[in-house]
């Protein structure tokens, strides 16, 4: 045989082995997960339960890094400051690449460029909340209420630009109420404030308001998306109430930085879809109010390309701005 040609063979069987070691390394170290939002809150809760199970699986200690603020942009800046090599990755909602590039005239990061999707991990639902005294029982009974207020109606959300906000938006426009947004960098302390009496209504996780619920603190009006949940199965959706413009579902990603090898970006995948799919944990997120999906890096992009011209349309219509 050729030297050359036994060289080049040389040479390719050592990369070969050498993309081999550095699949089967990974992960090499400690994992991070960052979550955007505040902690106790729905997605850092289904973060840390995830993170405890993926730990196992890896071989590796997993931890996880609340980092809130700023509708999930300062959790994002902080996941592309990390090593693009599959130890960093962030557990978010929709918001990050949606609502975030629609809402702001200008972002930090590109989600088209700087994010590498990894899975769209859940579908969810949002409930719209109200004091537990409040004078009325369902979303009409809210409208017909806030109508006859001579104020603004305050209503809370966990940020800027996300789905919460934007549903208020949508109250204001179509249904001619007249509301004031509150951000929060949690849904929990917007529940709290609920509670206290020192904000009408919010939008929040059933994860998060769950607690309250039951203890007759708050009520519940209302369940977006296009289906009841499982988590709350008597509660009916805006839709069933005569209320349409809230059937699209939100959804839980999951997004590396961009550059990530391929290999890691489907280990995480392939643990993900693992762990959301062990009996417990499926009670657990269905209880949350949220669906497992676990879908592939390729099936996420399909997805987002077709749901994205909805909520982009949504989201302009409603008028909603970044402020």
């Amino acid at each position: 045989m050729h030297s050359a040609t036994r060289s080049w063979l040389l040479l390719s069987a050592l990369l070969w082995c050498a993309q081999a070691a550095g699949q089967s390394d990974f992960p090499s170290r400690q994992v991070r997960i960052i979550t955007p939002f505040a902690p106790g809150g729905a997605i850092d809760v289904l973060t840390r339960t995830i993170g405890e199970r993926l730990s196992v699986r890896f071989g590796q200690p997993v931890v996880v890094d609340a980092i809130p603020g700023a509708s999930t942009i300062i959790g994002t800046q902080a996941l592309l400051k990390a090593p693009a090599d599959g130890h960093t990755f962030m557990i978010t909602t929709m918001s990050t690449a949606v609502n975030n590039p629609v809402m702001y005239q200008k972002l930090p990061y590109d989600p088209a460029k700087d994010l590498a999707p990894i899975t769209q991990l859940s579908y969810g639902s949002v409930l719209l909340v109200a004091p537990g005294n409040a004078p009325y029982k369902d979303v009409k009974g809210f409208v017909e209420w806030a109508k006859g207020q001579n104020r603004q109606i305050s209503y809370g959300s966990w940020g800027i630009g996300t789905s919460g906000h934007l549903y208020g938006q949508i109250l204001k426009r179509d249904y001619g109420v007249n509301l004031n947004h509150i951000p929060y960098k949690g849904d929990v302390s917007a529940i709290v404030d609920v509670r206290n009496g020192n904000l009408d209504l919010t939008f929040a996780s059933p994860t998060s308001a769950k607690p309250q619920l039951s203890g007759g603190q708050i009520k519940a009006l209302g369940m977006t998306g296009p289906r009841r949940s499982d988590a709350l199965p008597d509660l009916p959706t805006f839709s069933e109430q005569g209320v349409p413009g809230f059937e699209l579902p939100v959804w839980v990603g999951v997004y590396a930085p961009a550059g990530t090898p391929k290999p890691a970006l489907e280990r995480i995948q392939r643990e993900l879809k693992a762990v959301v799919s062990e009996p417990d944990i499926v009670r657990r997120m269905l209880d949350q109010g949220q669906a497992p999906i676990a879908n592939t890096p390729d099936e996420f992009i399909a997805s987002f390309k077709v749901d994205f011209p909805k909520w982009e349309a949504l989201i302009r219509a409603s008028g909603a701005k970044a402020e």
